[in-house]
């Protein structure tokens, strides 16, 4: 059996350990499976192309570079993984999504000089084929570009390094239509006569629109944009694998990509966003109206006045947002859920579908701490019971629980469905202070007379409360 027959096959079992990763990840109870089929299935693709690589007589100096490019990668992976907090795994997969982009980018670019630029086009590719190559090669560079400058705009909002408002240039949807069709017209004339000239204006041309796209999205939108650079570098990557005739990267880009677009049409739904305006970028336009409301005065609580009121509860709600994430509450809250059951409470945890600055950052905190699965519900299977519920803590959530989405059709977030947490008989709203949430939205909930405000870091206030219990 020859290296490369083994090699098919390893992709093979390696696509097949994909596949079952997505489908453990699906759920709460079998995502840490998931986990390990997807190291698994990627360990096995890895081996199986060191193997291929050496077996078509890899150059000394190429064997190098590949063993110098496999330590440096798995050394600084392995760094980052340790070090990053929770608080930093949104803006860290929007900059692992970049490296997608540009690795399509200088595929595409190898495809360019091995094919056209060598003009070896006879032995590289079949002269039948020539047409297919040259538009594979100018449509995996565009995407990968797109990916790569949209990832890096997405890493610097969300690492707060640049303004987190949405940026409006004058007529920028006809700015990204024009992109699009220019683009179009590029990839006509580059399969007709391909030349670097054509390449190099479509790479510059995908790199200002990946940049504008996201740079036109607001703030309080990034966890779709996390999601939409998702499938896109999965196109990217099963770009990449048309042009180095490499199956698996094909399936796994395929994988990626159409699941990254199913998250973001789900997550639309859950912003009442429209996938469309997803894809064209620039959603999420604030209306300065909103901020200008007087919604009155606020109400102070101290932690000793809500243990008492949880105390007398019997139906207690914990909807938590970024803040819970950014004090690192999720422990104390673990633990005042466990006080609050042995008690007899009925302690429930509300997760809105983009709480965070990623999809499922809540759940993952709340399992690093050892919530139970069952208690933590999503928004639609809670809203209903907020009326019988005696005590919500609303812990470092902002926008995903602003009653202006409903009653306010000025408001950036209007429309989007909310927690209706003020429904409950008594709200407590964790913050540091009464600034505005990532949306940069005042939320009318903070001035309502069943809320009250309780300042300082989630963490200290969480604590302050379980002594006082």
């Amino acid at each position: 059996m020859t290296m490369e027959s083994v090699a098919i096959a390893a992709y093979l079992v390696a696509a097949l350990l994909f596949i079952m990763s997505l489908a453990g990840l699906s759920k709460h109870e079998s995502a840490k499976s998931g986990i390990w089929f997807g190291i698994a299935g990627m360990g096995i693709a890895v081996l199986a192309t060191i193997g291929l690589a050496f077996s078509e007589a890899i150059s000394t100096v190429g064997a190098i570079l590949m063993g110098i490019a496999i330590v440096v990668g798995a050394v600084i992976g392995l760094w980052r993984a340790r070090v990053v907090q929770m608080t930093g795994m949104p803006e860290l997969i929007a900059l692992l999504h970049s490296f997608v982009g540009l690795a399509a980018v200088l595929v595409g670019w190898a495809g360019f000089y091995m094919v056209e630029a060598l003009g070896d086009a006879q032995t590289e590719v079949n002269s039948d084929l020539l047409g297919i190559h040259h538009g594979e090669v100018i449509v995996g560079v565009f995407i990968g570009a797109v990916t790569f400058t949209g990832s890096i705009v997405a890493f610097l909002k969300l690492s707060a390094r640049i303004d987190s408002k949405p940026m409006m240039l004058p007529g920028k949807n006809f700015l990204n239509i024009g992109a699009l069709v220019l683009f179009a017209a590029l990839t006509v004339w580059f399969v007709i006569t391909p030349n670097i000239g054509i390449l190099v204006a479509g790479t510059v041309l995908a790199l200002l629109l990946g940049w504008h796209l996201v740079a036109s999205i607001g703030g309080g939108d990034m966890p779709v944009v996390v999601s939409m650079l998702n499938s896109y570098s999965g196109w990217a990557a099963a770009a990449s694998g048309f042009l180095l005739g490499n199956n698996l990267l094909i399936v796994t880009g395929a994988l990626v990509g159409s699941s990254g677009a199913y998250l973001s049409y789900i997550m639309c739904a859950a912003m009442n966003r429209s996938f469309i305006s997803v894809i064209a970028g620039g959603f999420g336009i604030e209306a300065p109206a909103s901020g200008d409301v007087d919604y009155g005065e606020h109400h102070e609580i101290s932690a000793e006045e809500v243990a008492d009121l949880l105390k007398d509860a019997s139906s207690v709600v914990i909807t938590p947002g970024y803040g819970m994430a950014v004090a690192q509450a999720q422990y104390p809250v673990a633990e005042l859920t466990r006080q609050l059951r042995e008690r007899g409470v009925n302690v429930r945890f509300g997760i809105h579908p983009v709480a965070g600055r990623l999809p499922g950052h809540m759940n993952v905190l709340l399992a690093e701490a050892k919530v139970p699965y069952d208690i933590v519900l999503e928004m639609d299977e809670l809203n209903d019971d907020f009326p019988s519920t005696d005590v919500v803590l609303v812990i470092g959530a902002n926008d995903t629980v602003n009653p202006a989405a409903e009653d306010d059709p000025t408001s950036p977030i209007a429309g989007m469905p909310v927690l209706r947490v003020w429904g409950a008989k008594d709200v407590i709203v964790f913050k540091r202070s009464m600034a505005v949430g990532y949306a940069g939205v005042q939320n009318p909930l903070f001035f309502k007379d069943n809320s009250s405000m309780l300042f300082g870091d989630a963490k200290d206030r969480v604590e302050d409360i379980l002594k006082a219990m």
